[in-house]
This record gives C-alpha cells, structure tokens and sequence, in this order.
C-alpha cells in the first residue's frame, strides 16, 4: 500500500467523521433561537412553538447525554456513531465511528479496519486511525484537528465548521424548527418505548447558517455558494420530544449534488458523566502538518 494512499484516505476519514461527530449533536445548516413558525395542524389552541421553546432550554440545560446515530450520505458513506458527548463548557465527548457502506468503508478496510474512535474537547478534535495508518505516518495513531487550523485551512468551510464545533448542543435541532417558520405537531408516538410528540419542519440550510453563525457578511456570501454548489438548499427535520421536554430522537434528510443524506440520532441518560483526556503528544500527528507532507509543502 503506498504511503501517499494511506495518509490521503486517514485524513479524509478523520475529516468526514469530524462532520458526523458536528451533526450528531447538532445540524448540518446550523439555526437561530427566533421564534418564528406556525402553529401546526394539531388545533385545539395547542402552540408547538411554546412546546418546542421549552423542549430548547431543558434539552440545553441538560449538559450532557448518550448518543447513538446512523449517516448515510449517497454513495459516499453510510456510518454508525456511538458515546457521549458533553456541551455543558465546550464541546467534549467520546464516539466510536464505524464505517458500513460506500466508498470510505471500501477505503477503511483497505486500511485494515472499519471503526475508528473520536474524541472531542474544547478546542479540538482527534481521530484515531489505527495501526496502518501509523506504519505510514511516523508511528503515530491519532490526528489532531485544532479549530483555529480548520478556520486557516478551509476557508469559509473552515470558519464555519469551528463556528458550529465551538457552539454545538442537541438542542440545535430543536432551534432549528423555532427558527424555519414551518413546524407542525405530527402527534404522539413511541420512540424505544418512551412517550414522545412528534414534529416535523423544513429549514433553508444557508438562510438557517447565517442566523446562526458568527461569520462575516463576506464569509457567509461563500458559505451560501458552497451549499449551493454542492446542491443543498433545503431539508427536512423531524424531533421526538419526551414527557421531560428533553430531545430523544431526530432525522434529518436531505439532497446534494452526491446525493440524498439522512441523519438519525438518539439521545439518552441526560446529564451522564462524560470523561475525555487528550491522546498522549507522543501518538499524535496534527492536521496541518500531515496536510503540509501530503502537498509536498
């Protein structure tokens, strides 16, 4: 297997699962906390904006919870994560990500395995890749992502994604229904044998992104025109809430020019204790420059 092979594929592996990890907790588009929308079809004089406002602060205030989600995103990937994560002073959490299908399985078990593990803390990220990875990248096994190295490197893409890793919670779905003007209360129904009320919406990602993010008008005119030209305008959002008000269940759907995505995700234990340490210094290969050796820089 050739050196170049191995380090190009780690790097995008690591990098999609890094966006995985951001979506898992919150969304893709991004949202405000406005609290425009309708009033839905469920009559009676019930309002599902009170009911999700309140679903948004309890599920906030909560800090923490488990998380188990499903991606499929064309033929590109399907993929399946699993831990917990903390939003309580930054995002920090532990996902096991592991590869089922298209073409970055097919490249993961070229590398000899089809899980890798995720840690995240307040100011970066880190992908463990394996041993194969490491017997072409100086023996060591992680890559280090610092946000202000994907704001330098990627741009408008960049500053966005460091935007949402530094403002990520699950209750960002739930904000993104407050924030769409479209939300309907679908009815009760039973998630994994919990009591929940179903809502559905659908978001304009880019207008979602620029109530969101703290980016410039400038940065936002690109952000807009990336998602344009991968080809997403808008999606669908569905949110289970529970007798709590907390979040227990989300997907998301939608299409871009690879094709049609989905994201599934389940919370649960709200408030669970999460522990994350930073991999050892030693194992460890930052981003910027594993980037720089594959440029040839």
């Amino acid at each position: 297997m050739k050196r170049a092979f191995v380090r190009t594929a780690g790097l995008s592996i690591a990098t999609m699962s890094l966006l995985a990890g951001v979506t898992a907790c919150s969304s893709s588009g991004g949202s405000g906390g406005t609290s425009g929308g309708s009033s839905g079809g469920s009559g009676g004089g019930f309002d599902p904006i009170a009911a999700l406002r309140t679903a948004e602060k309890s599920t906030d205030g909560a800090d923490s919870a488990k998380v188990e989600s499903t991606t499929t995103m064309g033929s590109v990937m399907s993929m399946t994560a699993d831990g917990a994560l903390d939003w309580g002073d930054g995002l920090t959490g532990n996902l096991t990500i592991t590869y089922t299908g298209g073409t970055m399985a097919d490249t993961m078990r070229q590398m000899g395995s089809d899980s890798m593990e995720a840690r995240y803390l307040p100011d970066a990220y880190y992908a463990r890749m394996g041993d194969t990875f490491a017997e072409q990248s100086g023996g060591k096994h992680w890559i280090k992502y610092a946000y202000d190295d994907l704001e330098t490197l990627g741009g408008t893409g960049g500053a966005y994604l460091k935007d949402q890793m530094q403002n990520t919670t699950p209750n960002q779905s739930v904000k993104l229904l407050l924030a769409s003007g479209d939300v309907r209360e679908v009815g009760e129904e039973k998630v994994r044998g919990q009591r929940t009320t179903h809502y559905s919406g659908t978001v304009d990602v880019a207008d979602l992104a620029e109530k969101n993010s703290g980016l410039g008008q400038s940065q936002l005119d690109e952000l807009r025109k990336t998602l344009q030209q991968a080809g997403v305008t808008t999606e669908t959002v569905d949110i289970w809430v529970d007798d709590h008000d907390l979040l227990v269940k989300k997907v998301e759907k939608g299409e871009a020019s690879a094709g049609a995505y989905s994201q599934t995700a389940y919370y649960s234990d709200y408030g669970t204790e999460v522990a994350v340490d930073e991999p050892p210094a030693s194992d460890t290969a930052d981003f910027t420059e594993l980037v720089r050796q594959q440029s040839g820089g």
